[in-house]
């Protein structure tokens, strides 16, 4: 870690060989990168808002549960190879700069979007379709890889001493108001050519929209000058010739950087996506509000929550970065439970009524059922216990397991009760007709809307509850890039800080959203998913509580 000094507040005091900058000259740097960043956060992040539209396009040979879990999974792939994205990106910015490194991420990035936008779909092209896609994804994942920790890295070379929380924080705005730009942007659209036409040709729009950011943000970062502490520390011979082995082939080093990852950035990664995302796909696939309002809500929310990220990295300035992110880890593990039923609550009333008036429970031998989770598309669901389940999945209504073995499977919703049926047997596809049309009689009896009533909806109070979600975001999400650059000196700081930002983000929080969903299609429990962050956030708060050291004095020259 690097040597602790008491800094001075002000602009850099000027090393031998270092250019000193005047405040405009900071705030360009910090103006610059971050415009940039968000664009590239819009690129990436379009995918996810816009999954259910991709899931019909690309994954349409296989059962609509199957295809939206699958194209989560084409979601994840892109955060799967960010590791490596940070490995090669982290070592180049090491080696030759920080600014020409990230023009490089920018193009890549720019460019895989756009082509997504032109891709031709499942219909035309069969699973070359999905196979580009996916390509396409890794392709942003690694450009994403190698993206933040330069941009980071960068700015905090540049940001005055006593003020790199401030000043950081404008780029961790980037990934929320990227988000915030995609849901915008995607609303426009639809508004502007209605569901039907957006949903078969105006998705393309908004990843073609990509190359006019893509211009803009190259014209942006070729005007930047590199950054004067790497200018300094390579003109005086210091810089690390091998990155890679001298981060991660060295203990004292490699010991910081797993606690960066299992001490902070593994919990923020999840407070982050399931705070933004997750909740968003929790209104749409759980609690079936129609996707525009569900968009409209997040981005109502984005929107109020956004300035906090500036609140929480200038207040990490005074009170420091560790009991923030911390602060903000433990909060989610403790309210995650009570504020996702506060939305089934105030977005799909009838649902939560329906359930507590007649819940829905499946009885059945354990062993004779699977787990509701086919991501091809090529198992077959054929005994009692697996047709009544894979039924609820595809009415959307959450159920709940009990173990019978004395009597055949069944639904029991409330008081009535449906056998269920073998659909290997002869007669199956008229039981089968007949189990279908009792179930539907009997659930909407029960209540279970088929979608969330708008008229019912508490617009007000989901915004509010999604805003408490989006500010937990920024108390993890603000702070952390100034700490994760105060952890490692200059010559390896690219590379050391970006892998465990990228596992953690990447991996811990990437697949957040397709293995909650898998969870909850295993369980029938449409909260069980939240175990996974919860368990994760609580991880992380006490190893960083335990281990973790402060980072806010450190000398970045060091």
């Amino acid at each position: 870690m690097a040597t602790t000094t008491p800094p001075a507040i002000g602009l850099p005091l000027a090393a031998p060989g270092e250019r000193v900058l005047s405040a405009r000259d900071v705030r360009t740097v910090i103006f610059a990168s971050s415009l940039g960043t968000m664009f590239e956060w819009y690129d990436f992040y379009l995918y996810g808002s816009l999954a259910a539209i991709i899931s019909k396009q690309f994954f349409s040979g296989v059962n609509p549960t199957a295809a939206f879990i699958f194209a989560l999974l084409a979601f994840a792939a892109g955060f799967a190879v960010r590791p490596f994205g940070a490995l090669i990106f982290g070592r180049l910015g090491d080696l030759v700069g920080r600014k020409y490194t990230f023009l490089v991420t920018i193009l890549i990035m720019g460019v895989s979007t756009f082509l997504v936008g032109v891709l031709p779909g499942y219909a035309s092209i069969g699973v070359a379709a999905p196979v580009t896609l996916i390509s396409l994804r890794l392709l942003q994942g690694l450009a994403l890889g190698g993206e933040y920790g330069g941009a980071a890295t960068y700015v905090a070379e540049h940001a005055p001493n006593g003020k790199r929380g401030q000043y950081t924080a404008w780029i961790q705005t980037t990934a929320t108001l990227g988000l915030f730009l995609s849901l915008l942007v995607i609303l426009g659209c639809r508004l502007a050519l209605g569901t039907e036409a957006f949903e078969a040709w105006g998705w393309r729009i908004p990843f073609l929209v990509s190359l006019v950011l893509l211009g803009v943000s190259v014209w942006i970062r070729l005007r930047l000058n590199e950054s004067p502490v790497f200018q300094a520390m390579k003109a005086e011979g210091k810089h690390s010739k091998q990155p890679l082995r001298d981060s991660f082939g060295r203990w004292p080093n490699l010991r910081v950087v797993l606690l960066a990852l299992f001490g902070l950035v593994m919990g923020q990664a999840v407070v982050w996506y399931a705070g933004q995302f997750y909740a968003l796909f929790f209104l749409t696939q759980s609690l079936k509000v129609d996707g525009q309002t569900a968009n409209l809500m997040m981005a109502a929310a984005l929107l109020l929550g956004t300035p906090f990220f500036i609140v929480f990295g200038s207040l990490s300035d005074r009170i420091g970065r560790k009991p923030i992110i911390l602060g903000g880890c433990l909060l989610a593990a403790l309210t995650y439970f009570p504020l996702f039923r506060a939305l089934t609550h105030y977005a799909n009333p009838a649902l939560e009524a329906a359930q507590q008036r007649a819940p829905v429970t499946v009885t059945a031998d354990p062993a004779s059922c699977s787990v509701q989770f086919d991501p091809v598309g090529k198992s077959k669901f054929t005994s009692p216990c697996d047709v009544a389940k894979t039924a609820l999945v595809k009415a959307g209504v959450p159920y709940h397991n009990a173990a019978e073995f004395d009597a055949p499977p069944a639904v029991h919703v409330g008081g009535a009760v449906i056998p269920s049926y073998d659909a290997a047997a002869p007669d199956a596809k008229a039981r089968g007709a007949a189990f279908d049309s009792t179930l539907g009689a009997t659930l909407k009896a029960a209540g279970y809307p088929a979608k969330a009533d708008p008229a019912r909806t508490n617009r007000g109070m989901v915004v509010a509850i999604l805003f408490v979600l989006v500010l937990y975001v920024t108390m993890v999400y603000g702070p952390i890039a100034a700490m994760l650059v105060e952890m490692f000196p200059t010559r390896i700081r690219y590379t050391s800080m970006s892998l465990p930002y990228h596992i953690g983000n990447g991996w811990f929080g990437g697949f957040l959203p397709t293995t909650a969903f898998a969870i909850v299609a295993a369980t029938g429990d449409m909260y069980s998913g939240l175990w996974y962050p919860i368990v994760i956030a609580a991880v992380t708060f006490v190893v960083g509580a335990l281990f973790v050291r402060e980072t806010k004095d450190v000398d970045l020259r060091a």
